[in-house]
């Protein structure tokens, strides 16, 4: 049994987190994908919820061991997705899924694209969008405008996804969320197909 990986990717504000959280209970074992960094956790973080912990030897040796997906240094500390926990989880059975944005789904579809499917998960129109945005009071004018200007940028790229989930109601978003994950589930590896055909040849 392996499991398989879902990326799904769109701008904040689009109901990602509400959408899996509201789906959880239908798209059976899973493993949300969480960063791995060298700084301190903070007051209320905890290891593997908000974060993997590690010293910056440890990071470093797994940059060298090729076991980023993705990594980066920031104000004197690394960031970065590990495969590890991943393929961990992929071993379990479970669907991994990954909430990143067009360059991180592009970098996992070049390192795991056989397994993977993608969604692109946005609010109907740009203007809703701002809605939501300035509803949740979270940010300021100025990060709502710079969130908006990278969501126009973003949604140049929705071609690259196989599905596009549009969050105007969140009971029918989370429906076809757990129709695409059901279906990613299906998605089989050229290493099963090639088993599978072996398989069959010979019985």
């Amino acid at each position: 049994m392996y499991g398989a990986i879902l990326v799904l990717s769109g701008p904040s504000g689009a109901g990602k987190s509400t959408i899996i959280n509201a789906a959880s209970d239908q798209i059976g074992a899973y493993y949300f994908s969480i960063s791995t960094t060298t700084r301190a956790a903070r007051s209320g973080e905890q290891e593997g919820r908000d974060y993997f912990y590690v010293s910056t030897e440890q990071f470093e040796e797994d940059i060298e061991a090729g076991n980023f997906l993705e990594y980066a240094q920031v104000h004197g500390n690394y960031y970065g997705t590990s495969l590890k926990p991943v393929y961990e989880a992929l071993r379990a059975g479970k669907l991994v899924i990954f909430d990143i944005d067009v360059q991180g789904h592009r970098l996992v579809r070049e390192k795991l694209d056989d397994i993977t499917t993608s969604a692109f998960i946005t609010p109907p129109t740009l203007s809703e969008l701002g809605e939501r945005l300035h509803l949740r009071s979270t940010d300021s004018n100025e990060v709502i405008r710079k969130r908006l200007e990278n969501a126009k940028k973003e949604i140049r790229a929705v071609g690259e996804y196989d599905f596009v989930i549009v969050n105007g109601d969140v009971s029918r978003a989370a429906e076809a969320f757990t129709i695409i994950a059901k279906a990613a589930r299906l998605k089989q590896s050229r290493n099963a197909e090639k088993a599978f055909v072996q398989q069959w040849l010979e019985n």
